[in-house]
């Protein structure tokens, strides 16, 4: 009885722990130019990656993304955008990077992708004349060790009633994440389930 315990907090456990590393995204500052055609960014630094955080004034590299063309609601108003032609990529730069990936270019592309299915496009909230937008969706693509990936990103973008006329806003703060198992957990998990096969063995030998 005692084994079965056993065995069932093991499955129950290692799913679990196969998925609970993963890689979060920071990245702030920068603007965006809208319209019908899409939401493009531009100059956004790369804060933080995976615990690695940029000192104050300073940056780990670069974030950009695109979407593609306004199908639904309004910029304005908000709405939804296509994934069709978008793209989603982060840079890495200085010493860190390099040593990361184990490239010697520089500046390093850390991951490059795409936004999968529709992209949300929201007014979150207005007061007077400020407005927030939140854009958020899927993206997948390729990190930097050529590992597939897919996750989600959040970006809180700020503009006024007189800018966002215009299709301008200023990113805030953004906000990404990859869940991705590591090596070492994928170990784990392999170690656990050749630990239940054995004692699955054993038990139906009568050992």
């Amino acid at each position: 009885m005692r084994r079965l315990i056993v065995l069932a907090l093991l499955a129950l456990a290692l799913p679990i722990a196969a998925m609970a590393d993963g890689i979060d995204i920071t990245n702030t500052g920068g603007s965006i130019t809208a319209s019908d055609a899409g939401i493009s960014s531009v100059g956004s630094a790369l804060t933080q990656w995976n615990g690695i955080v940029a000192a104050q004034g300073h940056s780990l590299g670069k974030v950009s993304f695109t979407t593609g063309a306004l199908t639904s609601g309004s910029v304005a108003a908000g709405g939804t955008f296509s994934a069709t032609g978008s793209s989603f990529n982060v840079i890495g730069i200085g010493q860190w990077a390099k040593q990361l990936t184990g490239q010697s270019k520089n500046p390093v592309t850390l991951f490059s992708g795409s936004f999968v299915g529709p992209i949300d496009w929201t007014l979150a909230s207005k007061s007077g004349v400020k407005l927030t937008y939140t854009l958020s969706g899927t993206i997948t693509g390729m990190l930097y060790d050529g590992r597939v990936v897919t996750g989600t990103t959040t970006q809180t973008i700020y503009s006024t009633n007189g800018q966002i006329s215009e299709g301008i806003g200023h990113i805030r703060v953004g906000n990404t994440q990859f869940p991705v198992p590591e090596p070492g957990t994928f170990g784990l998990l392999g170690t656990g389930l050749l630990g239940m096969a054995g004692m699955f063995r054993r038990k139906l030998m009568g050992v």
